[in-house]
Formats: C-alpha cells, structure tokens, sequence
C-alpha cells in the first residue's frame, strides 16, 4: 500500500472534484457526518450507563466527539513524521489531512450501533439463532447472507448506512477506508486468530460490491482469495482513538456515580501520566470533577504520544499488511490500560443499573423484531394477516418504500435498519405501543 493512494479524497459517483475547494474533501467527510441524521441519533443511545438525573455521564454522542477530537490529534501527529520521512509525497497532502480523515472516521465510528449498547448487538443477533427463526428463515437465505443476520455486526452497519445509495454520505475513499476497521464479510474460512481486522467483520453482503471498489480504489492488500483485506492503516489509529476514550471516560463516569472511588481512580492513571503527576498541584485541587478532569486530560495526552510513536516504528509492516495488532496493546502504557479495563468489566459493566439496562435491552428489541420480522417475512411473501398489515401501515414511509417482494434478505436489512436506527427512547415507546401498554393520544 501506499500513501497517496490510500489518502484519495475521490468519492465514489463523483466526477468533479473542486479543485479549490474553501474546505479540504476530508473535512467536509467531517461535516457531512456530524449533520446526518444517524449521527444525531446518537444523543439518545446508551454508551454504558443508563442517563441519571443528576450527574453527566457519556452518550454515544459525546463519547463519539470525544473519539473524534483524540483521532484528529493522533492524526495530524502521525502525518507530520510520515510526511517528514516520505519526500516523494505529494506536496497537497498535509498533516492535517491525516488528522481530518482519522477525526471524521472517528466521528462516524459508532453511528452504527443500534439502541442499549452492545447488548443490542447481542440482542439482535440471538433473536435470529433462536428456533422458530431457523426453522421459517435460514433456508430462504445464501449461506453468507444468513451468517449476516446472525451475527448482527455494528461496524458492518454503520459502513451500509455511510453507504445507502439515496440518504448516503457519499464519504471519500480515504475517510471510508479509515471506518473501516474490519475489512471482510461475515463468513470466512479460515479466520486467522491473531489478526485483530478479523475479530469482527465490516460490510455485509449488501454493500460486498462497494468494498470490493473500496478496496481496489485504496489499493488495499488481499489477504487471500475470499473478501478480506489489510486494513487501510488509518483504521488502526481510528481504532486508537476510541481504545484510549473509552478506557479513560469509562472509568471517569463510574468514579462520577460512585462505582470506583477517586482514589482508585488517580492510582490507575497515575502510571499513565508518569512523572509527569504532580500531587502537590492535584491535591490544590478543590472538586473531584476537576480533579477526575485534569487527570482524565495528562492521561489522554500521554496515551497519544505513546500511540504515535508505536504506529510510525512499524509504519512499514502496516503498509506491507503484515502488521495487525491494536496498538494500544503495544503502548509503554498497555498493561496501565489492562489494570482499567480489568477494573472496569468488574466494577462498571457488571454494576447493577448496567446489568439492569441490557436485560431492558433485551427485551425490548426481542419484542419489536417479533413483530417487525414476522409482518415483514409476511410482505415478502403476500401472506400478510390483519395484524401484519396493519403493522406495516403503522412503519414510516421512509421504511416501507424501501421494501421489495420476494426479497427477504433485502426486507429484513431494511427492518434492521429501522430498529438498529432507533434511539433508546423510541426503542422503548415502539415496545410498549406494540404490547399495548401504552395508546396513542391527540
């Protein structure tokens, strides 16, 4: 792979590019994202916690920005010593492209995930395992598009939202090279254990055909005869970014409700920060939010020197695709990291009011797809009963348009859409009109 191709700023359909434009590709990738409706809804999905009354803690929006404004430094970092070793570069690519393409990736890494956090994820995809779905789907569908709809994928999500020929971002290759953090289809053979791209994958069969052009267009490396692929390596800084958010904010929002005192706090992030940490300044403190602030900020900022440093020594290992690791796990600061995390899965994501939401989470989203799966597969079909058409006429139009008879695979991304789409709140309203506890009003 290399730098110029993989920092094209073409758009997939676009013909004309201004060739002076008041802003550069990848930042209007930035702006496009962060006024799109998939973004906004981010508001009011669950990053961990369940929003309290009286103490901020994150949102998928926030934790987003958040991501974005780490990506954009970690960025614009890296591009400074790439550009400084790679002379032949074109004297039109900047540093702050690298950070504009790694912050708008960044930006836009969550607008996938559908409502209640990862339990969501987990939600959707056991509702398709369970039998009745086997029995009555699995073999009206491919084998790769069956293992689409089992494995409910974030990551592939967001990438057919991006990607959605009507409502589209129509983001450049660069931007949509660097989302992409697992490039390959759901369904592989052979899945190599310790490449960290093939953990998870990142387009389904629907959108197969434009990550297949992606892919040719960035010149990314073929892994092997099947859809997998190198990561285009801005992913990995991507990946960084929210790495080193959502271990620092996480930990942040469970010292604000009180799940892990600040004590706990300070010494988990104290070897992070190094000698940089200066007690006597901290204890002048006054507030434990400012306290948590000014640790949460050395802490962050050390982490991202460390990243760069670890990304630009094997910068060359990344552009020849044989390097695949995260690099937060190579960082001075890994094991720091792990004793957070370690501390977080025990004290934070397995609190009560955390346990209490997924439960939610799961019952809300097995009670919509229910009815939303069954009136659909009905459509595709002409069998649908009353019940089923009146559910259908009750959808938004936005959503019905898009349905095509004959088609379940096809219908059934189109209903996944719609509930992986939904912020919590509505998530929760659609529940409760569906099982008649709660009617309509003037």
């Amino acid at each position: 792979m290399n730098w110029q191709q993989l920092l094209s700023s073409k758009r997939a359909g676009s013909k004309n590019p201004n060739t002076k434009p008041d802003r550069s590709e990848f930042e209007k990738d930035f702006d496009r994202i962060i006024f799109s409706l998939p973004f906004r809804r981010l508001q009011d999905k669950t990053q961990v916690f369940p929003l309290p009354e009286d103490d901020f803690v994150h949102n998928r929006l926030t934790h987003s920005l958040e991501v974005a404004s780490v990506g954009r430094s970690l960025g614009k970092l890296a591009g400074e010593q790439i550009l400084a070793k790679h002379k032949e570069l074109s004297t039109d690519i900047t540093a702050s492209d690298f950070g504009a393409i790694v912050s708008a990736a960044s930006l836009a890494h969550d607008v996938g995930n559908p409502p209640f956090g990862h339990s969501g994820e987990n939600a959707i995809s056991d509702f398709f395992k369970n039998k009745l779905a086997v029995d009555v789907l699995k073999e009206k569908l491919t084998q790769d598009e069956w293992a689409d709809i089992i494995n409910f994928e974030g990551n592939a999500q967001g990438f057919r939202l991006i990607n959605q020929s009507l409502h589209g971002l129509k983001l450049t290759y660069a931007t949509l090279g660097a989302f992409t953090k697992y490039p390959r289809q759901s369904l592989i053979e052979n899945k190599e254990k310790g490449r960290v791209s093939q953990k998870k994958f990142g387009f389904y069969q629907s959108e197969k055909n434009i990550f297949t052009e992606l892919a040719i267009q960035l010149g990314l490396v073929a892994q092997s005869d099947q859809p997998v692929w190198a990561r285009h390596p801005l992913a990995f800084l991507v990946e960084a970014a929210d790495d080193i958010c959502y271990h620092i904010i996480d930990l942040e929002d469970g010292c604000t409700l009180g799940l892990v005192s600040l004590e706990e706090s300070v010494e988990l992030l104290k070897p992070i920060i190094g000698e940089k940490f200066d007690a006597e300044k901290f204890n002048k403190k006054k507030s434990q939010h400012e306290k948590l602030g000014t640790m949460r900020a050395m802490a962050i900022n050390e982490l991202i020197s460390q990243t760069v440093k670890v990304f630009v020594e094997n910068e060359t290992e990344i552009l020849n695709g044989s390097f695949d690791k995260s690099l937060t796990s190579l960082i001075e600061s890994a094991e720091a990291m792990r004793n957070i995390q370690a501390l977080s899965i025990e004290r934070i994501y397995r609190a009560q009011v955390v346990l209490e939401k997924e439960i939610a989470g799961f019952e809300v989203i097995e009670g919509l797809l229910s009815a939303l799966v069954n009136a659909v597969y009905s459509f595709t079909y002409e069998k649908s009963s009353n019940r089923d058409q009146t559910l259908m006429r009750s959808l938004p139009k936005e959503v019905t348009v898009y349905l095509m008879p004959d088609n379940l695979y096809h219908n059934l991304r189109v209903i996944l859409d719609f509930v992986s789409g939904m912020t919590d709140s509505h998530a929760l309203t659609m529940y409760r009109k569906l099982k008649g506890m709660s009617l309509p009003s003037w």
